[in-house]
């Protein structure tokens, strides 16, 4: 399906979201840079592809092309005119937020082998989960560290130590979330919201 919704958390961001339903052949249609060509045609698995080339459409929705997106040694993806991005994409939706100040997004599908991890990423000061709804909860809070993982320059970042939420409900949409490291500290809006059986979440300065 075309674009599936557009949110504007700012006048100078925007979060776009692509529901991906159609076939490989549909994305294939995208102009390629020959690196990023060479990056999908090395891509084993049909869901990775379609993840991402549907970026490449969602950056077309707002006037890009594929060349007008490169990235760094780290990883971390960058727009050529300056304006700050961050990607992701989840089996059936993609998402990229693009913003004149840092921010980062992750879109995570809701599912119940978080409960099973949730030791390795919630710290001690995040222990207040309610009892309906955990799996939603624990997805925002991962959501959220991912997203403030995607914005730290440096990396060696740990979920549990170095990236507090603070505590939320689900029905409040939005919470804040710090990057504590050594000398670094610097303090994120997170908003968050529920797609269909996914949870997005994305982080602005």
């Amino acid at each position: 399906m075309p674009l599936y919704k557009t949110i504007q958390p700012k006048d100078n961001a925007q979060v776009l979201i692509w529901k991906i339903t159609e076939d490989l052949p549909f994305f294939e249609a995208i102009n390629l840079t020959e690196n990023s060509l060479h990056r999908v045609q090395n891509m084993k698995s049909v869901t990775h592809k379609k993840g991402f080339l549907s970026v490449r459409f969602l950056l077309k929705e707002l006037g890009y092309n594929d060349a007008d997106l490169f990235y760094t040694n780290d990883g971390k993806p960058h727009l050529k005119d300056g304006k700050r991005i961050s990607i992701t994409h989840s089996f059936d939706f993609s998402a990229i937020i693009v913003s004149d100040v840092v921010a980062g997004i992750d879109i995570e599908k809701n599912r119940g082998k978080i409960v099973k991890i949730a030791s390795k990423f919630i710290g001690k000061e995040e222990k207040f989960l309610q009892k309906e709804n955990v799996i939603e909860q624990l997805t925002v809070i991962w959501g959220a560290k991912e997203s403030l993982y995607k914005i730290h320059p440096d990396g060696g970042l740990l979920f549990k130590k170095h990236l507090p939420i603070e505590p939320f409900k689900l029905s409040d949409k939005q919470t804040k979330g710090w990057i504590i490291k050594d000398d670094f500290y610097e303090v994120y809006r997170i908003y968050f919201e529920k797609i269909e059986d996914y949870t997005l979440v994305y982080a602005i300065n």
